[in-house]
């Protein structure tokens, strides 16, 4: 009898202490956040034309077959879930909601204009997680929100971030997994400026007035985000790593870490285990910047790689939700969905299959030369067939199978838009 391309490998594994099995249940309940905005490149539905006024984000490329309605997002999304193992969630912006037609200013959203996604989620077991939309927005159109030297300005964000709060938390406690809300703001300076102190210090007192009310964990978590600079903001950014690494250890709140929001020469991987140190917890915006904050589809690369070792080998992955962030108009959509999560799965079960407790050992005999050759053999080892595995267990295609869905959908559906 013929033995298995899987059963070959678990015992490849098996002959470096690791348990192939353990590696699969551990992937099959963690859950990767897939972001909603990769569909209609950052558009939303809150009003017609709304990505062309203040300061929206710009999704490059031109590819047919873009979701215009919610409906045409949902089904986009049942298609690019089908083709990723796992159970997994939605990232939704506030800009998503279902507002029926009508103009909601965003000071004013509720938890009604997400009741459709809330059922969307139940109906397929998923859980969601949420964001303030602070750009696209006339009052976000100087590059200020929650820092804005003008108090009414401030106050409309502040009232915007709160009530995403509270719909975040309600989103929580329907599907019964906690929704983590993230806050990113554009906030900064093009040229160089004066007054550094000034906006950082209204951004503090700003995110104090966001999170007054307090919300319960079990069901709604608090995260703020970092960038190092953006298109409008290239000398100054308000909101800078530094700025929220201090505020999220004071205030106790999980930060994110996204992969382009940094210097292309920084490794994100290596500040988990430091960040981890003083914060409760970790939002992982899975991304790949080509040159800087490019938001390219997720590879199965390097960076992505050493940022799952990273939440393996510390034991983190119960303290991290991973998410992903890019928008690629360039290529199918659905497709740029289903690789990129793939990819940042296929990463997550490479470092779970590591033998890490072998390369500790000989670090710590100080065999730096056998643990730089365990590593370099362990790019060869036969991961596809435990990935296929996974595929086959979580009823899901396996490589070289699923593209051919996608493409039919793009005759049948995408290319009538």
């Amino acid at each position: 009898m013929s033995i298995s391309p899987y059963s070959a490998a678990m015992e490849i594994y098996a002959t470096l202490g690791v348990d192939a099995e353990a590696a699969l249940a551990t992937l099959a309940r963690t859950p990767i956040s897939l972001h909603c905005w990769q569909g209609d490149d950052v558009a939303g539905f809150e009003r017609a034309g709304a990505m062309l006024e203040g300061g929206g984000i710009q999704a490059t490329g031109n590819y047919p077959g873009k979701a215009r309605t919610l409906d045409e997002l949902r089904s986009d999304l049942d298609t690019a879930l089908a083709l990723v193992p796992g159970k997994h969630r939605l990232n939704l912006h506030a800009i998503y909601g279902d507002f029926g037609g009508r103009q909601v200013e965003r000071n004013a959203i509720g938890v009604e204009h997400f009741r459709t996604w809330i059922d969307w989620a139940k109906q397929r077991g998923l859980g969601l997680d949420f964001n303030p939309t602070c750009f696209s927005h006339p009052l976000a159109s100087d590059g200020f929100t929650l820092s804005h030297r003008d108090a009414t300005v401030r106050q409309f964000w502040i009232e915007h971030a709160s009530a995403c709060r509270r719909i975040g938390a309600a989103m929580g406690q329907a599907l019964g997994t906690p929704t983590v809300t993230n806050v990113w703001i554009p906030d900064g300076h093009k040229d160089l400026t004066a007054d550094r102190k000034g906006p950082r210090e209204r951004l503090e007192a700003s995110l104090d007035a966001v999170f007054k009310e307090k919300l319960d964990e079990r069901v709604h978590r608090d995260a703020v985000e970092s960038k190092l600079f953006g298109i409008g903001s290239e000398s100054y950014v308000v909101g800078s790593h530094e700025f929220y690494l201090g505020y999220a250890v004071t205030r106790q709140k999980m930060l994110c870490l996204d992969m382009g929001h940094f210097h292309p020469t920084e490794s994100v991987a290596d500040k988990i285990s430091s960040v981890l140190q003083f914060v409760p917890g970790l939002l992982l915006h899975v991304s790949r910047g080509v040159r800087w904050d490019s938001d390219h589809v997720v590879l199965f690369d390097d960076p992505t790689r050493a940022l799952m070792e990273e939440l393996v080998r510390g034991g983190f992955l119960d303290r991290t939700a991973i998410g992903l962030d890019y928008f690629d108009a360039s290529i199918n959509r659905v497709a740029a969905w289903v690789i990129g999560t793939r990819n940042a799965l296929k990463c997550l079960l490479a470092a779970l299959l590591e033998p890490t407790a072998r390369l500790r050992e000989f670090e710590a005999a100080g065999d730096h030369t056998a643990r730089l050759a365990l590593l370099e053999e362990l790019k060869t080892l036969p991961l596809g067939s435990v990935w296929e595995e996974h595929c086959r267990r979580q009823d899901s295609p396996g490589d070289r199978v699923w593209l051919p869905t996608v493409q039919r959908y793009e005759r049948e559906v995408l290319a009538h838009r």
